[in-house]
């Protein structure tokens, strides 16, 4: 099945601008979110002689509030919606104890609240259309708790790689597909200053993540090579080995 009209948070950079990029290439309709509306108007400026349709809202997660208002107009303007990518997201984090914890809280208030706002803003569309994908942009670094500045993020990405688990067992026999997508490190600002020979340029790891979207499975790696085996050994690895792996 062909998802023609697709909804994109986190759209005005990073992953989302660069997901956004590939489907317009494909001819797809576009409902593009961010917090950064001018970003969002210029890349919808640039993408509209390529895309079906592009339109935009201006959308902060974590105004819970507003997140069914922003995706209940992005799907009237698209004349519909047949696929989500929860995608907007922070990657801001400071050793737990050493008096940051605002970033800590900033971190999993939007990664995984602002995820699960998102989740049901999209699934009460689904659930009424019976049918629809969606996508759940969690990490690799979800397969294993990680140290110091990272462990909030991770502990955030965590839960949504579950939310996504659990609502596949819920929706197996549905019409309604869930996708868990765990990225490894790509080329993006949230990433700036990583330093690491696993980093995937930014156009080989948003193909990559399209790829896994369109093939619609449970839960996808990212770019399979190194990340699929790398995310099996995190599993059972010594802690002071999976340290050096992500």
């Amino acid at each position: 099945m062909t998802r023609d009209k697709i909804i994109i948070t986190g759209a005005s950079s990073g992953l989302g601008e660069g997901m956004a990029r590939q489907f317009a290439a494909r001819g797809r309709s576009l409902g593009l979110a961010a917090r950064r509306v001018e970003k969002l108007d210029a890349l919808a400026a640039e993408l509209a002689d390529q895309a079906g349709r592009v339109v935009v809202r201006g959308l902060d997660v974590t105004d819970f509030d507003d997140v069914p208002r922003a995706f209940a107009e992005l799907a009237d303007g698209l004349g519909g919606v047949d696929r989500v990518i929860v995608n907007a997201g922070l990657g801001k984090g400071a050793p737990i104890g050493t008096g940051n914890a605002a970033a800590n809280l900033e971190t999993v208030q939007t990664n995984l609240l602002g995820a699960l706002a998102q989740a049901e803003a999209a699934m009460e569309i689904f659930r009424a259309q019976n049918h629809g994908h969606l996508v759940l942009i969690s990490s690799i670094s979800a397969v294993r708790g990680l140290p110091k500045a990272q462990a909030a993020y991770s502990a955030s990405k965590a839960g949504v790689s579950a939310l996504g688990q659990g609502l596949q067992t819920e929706l197996a026999s549905s019409p309604i597909t869930v996708s868990v997508i765990l990225p490894g490190y790509i080329e993006t600002d949230i990433n700036r200053g990583v330093k690491t020979k696993l980093m995937s340029e930014t156009d080989d790891g948003v193909r990559a993540m399209v790829a896994a979207i369109e093939a619609e499975r449970r839960r996808s790696e990212v770019p399979a090579w190194p990340w699929t085996p790398i995310a099996a050994a995190l599993k059972y690895l010594p802690d002071a080995l999976s340290a050096k792996l992500v």
